[in-house]
């Protein structure tokens, strides 16, 4: 074989390296989240913990999403993208095991870590992304989004069969750990773990604020709301399905079943929104599955469930695709879809953190399904709201050093 062939499929098999590694580590991004759901009422059970308190447990990753998002650029300047991710990962690990520990506060505690960590992960990954497959940035979102699908529906459906497997909810929590150990081994043997140059070899952008461009707080808005749909989702409606008699075990698949519906439109999302200049029509389909789906699986006929999950999952699925792909639409340069993106995701799950609290103290005082639906319509209300606005072709952009909001592409 010839220098020139070697070096020119050596790229070929980096990609395919980097995309396995990609979804590898996708895949341990929700389970620790969606995990939780189907155990909530074997935990209320075994520790006394009221739904406000179960309502915090739900919350508390959500927060620490947004909170610790912003610690992932500073760690990847300060160590390299790849060990900060292998970072993240092994705090990941650390935290399953410490959430399954029998007390209460560490339960809290592994809850805490396993949202920082996750928030970090989430940050990072997308940057590589770019960085590596700089073509097919669009695409690789799509498909980074399946896994985490994927990971979600994994945790959400063989939660209760490991817990009864291996006689507790803590070692079903906790067996998680050998995922993130096992992305963690291959991330560390299968990138270069370099650490950053000393000097930087451009000089940096001028600095700066997203907090004054309404563009911004659109795209923000859009997120924060959609995302605290899916993480009341996860905390909350294997719980509310258990109301209407459905089995844990039941529940605990159903929510996987919408999970699994999100694969294809997360795929799907990002190449639909880029079929024409403008994304509003697109977002407004896939807010209406959403609340369709919603309110058939919480007030609609119980035959109708799985129909409901299946058309809950393509709304939610599409719309957080959408969510990302918005990011990098509106953004006319790297550095301002990095900066978008920060704030998008720190900002915007810390709003989303409000949605399962929300609900946790709906419960704590005695509200129905009835009740839980109408905040849901809010938030979906709230959430077309902003994409309606996000929606619209434009783009910031800097110019004389200043952010500028253009009109279309």
């Amino acid at each position: 074989m010839s220098e020139t062939t070697f070096t020119a499929k050596r790229p070929a098999r980096r990609m395919t390296l980097f995309i396995c590694l990609m979804i590898l580590v996708g895949l341990n991004l929700r389970p620790a989240l969606s995990s939780l759901a189907p155990l909530l009422g074997r935990i209320q059970q075994d520790t006394g913990l009221t739904p406000l308190g179960v309502g915090a447990l739900t919350t508390l990753p959500v927060l620490c999403l947004g909170l610790f998002a912003p610690l992932a650029p500073r760690l990847s300047r300060r160590m390299g993208a790849e060990r900060a991710l292998s970072l993240g990962l092994l705090v990941l690990a650390v935290a399953l095991a410490v959430r399954a520990l029998p007390s209460l506060w560490l339960l809290f505690l592994g809850t805490l870590m396993v949202g920082g960590a996750i928030g970090v992960c989430g940050s990072l990954l997308p940057g590589l992304v770019k960085r590596e497959l700089p073509r097919g940035a669009d695409l690789m979102t799509g498909v980074y989004t399946m896994a985490l699908c994927l990971g979600g529906a994994l945790g959400a459906g063989i939660s209760i069969p490991l817990a009864d497997l291996l006689g507790s909810w803590q070692m079903s929590l906790a067996s998680w750990m050998l995922l993130a150990l096992a992305a963690l081994l291959a991330w560390r043997l299968g990138m270069p773990q370099s650490r950053p140059d000393s000097a930087p070899t451009q000089p940096p952008s001028p600095p700066v604020s997203l907090l004054h461009s309404r563009l911004a707080w659109q795209v923000t808005g859009f997120m924060g709301s959609q995302s605290s749909l899916a993480y009341i989702v996860f905390g909350w409606l294997p719980v509310l399905m258990q109301r209407r008699g459905l089995s844990e075990g039941e529940a605990g698949w159903l929510l996987a079943m919408s999970v699994m519906s999100q694969l294809l439109a997360a795929l799907g999302a990002p190449w639909l929104a880029r079929l024409g200049r403008d994304q509003r029509l697109a977002a407004l389909v896939l807010m209406a599955t959403s609340a369709a789906g919603l309110l058939i699986l919480l007030l609609g006929a119980l035959e109708a469930r799985w129909l409901g999950a299946a058309l809950l999952g393509i709304g939610q699925g599409g719309s957080f695709s959408l969510a990302l792909t918005l990011i990098v639409l509106r953004s006319g340069t790297h550095q301002l879809a990095g900066q978008l993106s920060g704030m998008v995701q720190g900002i915007g799950y810390c709003m989303a953190a409000a949605g399962p609290l929300s609900v946790g103290l709906m419960l704590q005082f005695g509200a129905d399904n009835r009740m839980i639906s109408l905040l849901l319509m809010v938030i979906i209300t709230i959430a077309t709201s902003c994409a309606m606005l996000a929606g619209r072709q434009r783009r910031l952009d800097i110019e004389q050093g200043q952010l500028v909001t253009r009109r279309g592409r």
